[in-house]
């Protein structure tokens, strides 16, 4: 472990995805060898929120979860899955709402629905008062209206995963919302314009993320055999990103931990282990 990098959050891992059912205990030790200190799983659908928050009940030191539908699920969402979702987000353990928001990149789901989904994630942010974790690819001018109706409302939250333009980006920081930055930055192909643009965003609105097992960097060197990213990588997003904006990685990552337990109120929930979850 680099010393210097040290109490990293990634504030995005996707562990109950079945990439990692063979070697979770391992994936786990080497992110803590790693540095990290905390981890917030994400829930894309009810099965893995469910999931994400009984990991997060069972290690509260070291996880905790989002609950909500990613728009890929949109299209197959029910009421009743929302009324399972409400209960979810009763729980301490479950520091954000979502993944979810608008991808109109491939349209797994209606836009319609899309729009529709997002929309209950946007009241029940206003009800529940947790942060949002936020997914837009291609359907910022929808998105970005969507969210400007509830803001004054919401308790902020985090444009998970950016990947868009300069004045999206301003978009987003008008709104004062907080920006995720992935191994997206780490890419020499797609990862050009991001890279331009990282600097501008405010030291307090930053924050990191693996989307482990998604965007494994492509820095990295030596090489990994596998092509399934973990969190042990958040330190190779970190320093691309630090040398994106000409910043000290060490001093980088403790800021970004601190944005972390700010907008998700890491240090105020119990951690004191729970029964396990269910939604039947």
């Amino acid at each position: 472990m680099n010393p210097q990098l040290s109490n990293l959050i990634d504030i995005g891992a996707n562990l109950t995805h079945s990439a990692f059912e063979h070697d979770f205990e391992k994936v786990i030790t080497e992110s803590k060898s790693a540095g990290l200190s905390h981890i917030i799983l994400t829930g894309t659908d009810l099965h893995s929120s469910t999931a994400a928050t009984n990991l997060a009940r069972q290690r509260p030191n070291f996880f905790s979860s989002t609950a909500g539908f990613h728009p890929h699920v949109s299209g197959d969402v029910t009421t009743a899955d929302f009324d399972h979702l409400q209960t979810l987000l009763t729980n301490p353990e479950v520091v954000a709402i979502g993944e979810t928001g608008l991808d109109f990149n491939r349209n797994y789901s209606p836009p319609d629905k899309q729009r529709q989904v997002f929309e209950t994630h946007l009241e029940l942010a206003c009800t529940v008062h947790k942060p949002l974790f936020l997914h837009q690819r291609d359907a910022h001018t929808d998105f970005y209206s969507m969210l400007c109706a509830y803001r004054e409302h919401i308790p902020g939250g985090v444009v998970h995963c950016f990947t868009d333009s300069r004045q999206a980006l301003r978009d987003y920081l008008d709104l004062d919302m907080h920006i995720g930055i992935t191994g997206w930055v780490c890419d020499e192909r797609r990862g050009r314009a991001l890279q331009d643009i990282v600097r501008y965003i405010p030291h307090d609105r930053l924050l990191i993320e693996t989307d482990a097992p998604y965007l494994l960097p492509r820095t990295l060197r030596p090489k990994p055999k596998s092509r399934r990213n973990e969190p042990k990588h958040l330190t190779e997003v970190l320093s691309v990103l630090a040398a994106c904006r000409k910043e000290d990685a060490g001093w980088l990552g403790l800021t970004t931990s601190n944005n972390a337990r700010s907008l998700f109120q890491l240090d105020s929930r119990s951690l004191t282990p729970a029964a396990e979850v269910t939604t039947s």
